[in-house]
């Protein structure tokens, strides 16, 4: 069975240390905050940015929209492109590590070989999603480096911290799978959400902006942020080191 895991912190040291030690080439692209969501504040995290991930409350009116689209969904799956790396989450408190691993295994990164992530996206590149999570479960490549990097965080974990109420997801990028299935070339992306606790990965629409971190922003400012009165969100931008 599927045991319980210390939650992470949204703190880009936390984030870069457990990437580092999965076999990261952090030089070339690590994760950075996100001080808010105003321009300026966008303005300040360095480009290209491959991926958001989100520390969020899961409560309230969050989750009353979680639910209602994981019921619509697991009826009509939206087409994703077959090339997004997904993984479901089985393993309690895992969400950190869940929201790197998709941001890691969707972005154009530097793997290490024979690095832990290295090793795990070799095991399951043709796996389904749940095949995944049992990978996930049985291997300790990834257990040693979630519990030193939850016990290097800032905070003092108490007891009571292990039942948190939030939660992590991640946002990628994706071709447009009618364009690939038509064979047409396009640059056109899309944004996928991906959180393992969902149904499968969630489209939320075209990177109209051709600037992710915007459209993730604008995105997470309606869905995520008006939806609650909470100040407990945290953001990172999986982007090139400030020069």
């Amino acid at each position: 069975m599927p045991g319980k895991w210390i939650p992470l912190e949204c703190n880009p040291e936390v984030l870069n240390s457990w990437s580092k030690q999965v076999g990261v080439v952090t030089s070339q692209f690590q994760f950075t905050d996100v001080y808010g969501l105003d321009p300026e504040l966008l303005a300040l995290v360095p480009r290209p940015v491959l991926a958001v991930v989100l520390l969020f409350p899961l409560n309230g009116k969050i989750k009353e929209e979680r639910e209602k689209e994981n019921e619509k969904y697991g009826k009509e799956p939206q087409p994703i492109d077959h090339t997004i790396f997904y993984i479901k989450q089985t393993i309690g408190n895992a969400c950190g590590t869940m929201g790197l691993l998709h941001a890691l295994t969707n972005s154009p990164i530097t793997i290490a070989p024979e690095s832990p992530l290295e090793k795990y996206m070799h095991q399951c590149q043709d796996k389904t999603p749940d095949e995944r999570a049992k990978t996930l479960e049985e291997t300790n490549l990834f257990t040693e480096v979630h519990a030193e990097a939850a016990g290097s965080g800032q905070s003092t974990l108490r007891e009571q911290d292990m039942d948190t109420d939030l939660h992590f997801t991640c946002f990628v990028q994706a071709p447009d799978p009618s364009a690939r299935d038509a064979e047409v070339e396009t640059s056109h992306k899309r944004i996928i959400e991906l959180d393992g606790r969902r149904v499968g990965p969630v489209d939320r629409g075209p990177v109209s902006s051709g600037d992710l971190l915007l459209d993730v922003a604008e995105f997470i400012k309606k869905h995520y942020m008006d939806q609650s009165s909470s100040m407990q969100f945290g953001m990172a931008a999986l982007s090139p080191p400030e020069m």
